[in-house]
């Protein structure tokens, strides 16, 4: 019995381990911030940014976390030279004022481990509102290469563009709403 409490109390703590709260960091060349817009009410304009950073905790077994992604406004690319132009200047986001967009927030809505939203704030154009994400797919496996653990997810919200101060095209009828899609896998890190 002696010999048992010892490998007993080994085998509890290292349970423990496995389900304290593991850290990520986000994948910049596997995520992809990307939106549609309004245009006059005839075509939907699709965008991208191309760089974006962050973080993620995640406790599987508590069914908590937190988030934060930050995206370089002046990454935007619509696929079209004049218009990325047009967009980071002064009548859009204006990226020499607000260089960065931040979303931070907290996991929620776990299910057997996973979770399937994000609520938190959203910054953008120097204006912050709550903005919930939901998580159409969460998944975490063993990196294929480096054996650490890897998780992607697929989210989706939308958000009213005007709320933020970004009003372009609103005299014209465009539309507000954008709906926004990220496509975004982290590493983790311990």
């Amino acid at each position: 019995m002696k010999r048992f409490f010892p490998m007993l109390l080994l085998a509890a703590m290292s349970g423990a381990a496995l389900a304290a709260p593991a850290s990520y960091e986000i994948d910049p060349a596997h995520t992809f911030p990307s939106f549609e817009a309004d245009h006059m009410g005839i075509s939907k304009w699709r965008g991208k940014f191309n760089k974006s950073s962050g973080k993620v905790t995640l406790d599987k077994a508590a069914g908590s976390g937190s988030v934060e992604v930050n995206i370089d406004m002046g990454s935007v690319d619509f696929g079209h030279d004049q218009l990325n132009t047009w967009a980071q200047g002064e009548e859009f986001f204006d990226v020499a004022k607000y260089p960065q967009a931040v979303f931070k927030g907290k996991l929620a809505g776990f299910k057997k481990g996973a979770p399937t939203q994000a609520v938190g704030e959203l910054t953008l154009h120097g204006v912050s509102k709550p903005v919930t994400l939901k998580i159409n797919s969460f998944k975490c496996i063993p990196h294929p290469l480096n054996k650490r653990e890897l998780c992607g997810a697929d989210i989706a919200t939308v958000i009213q563009r005007d709320q933020f101060g970004i009003t372009a095209g609103k005299d014209y009828g465009f539309k507000m709403d954008v709906v926004l899609n990220i496509q975004v896998e982290a590493l983790k890190t311990e």
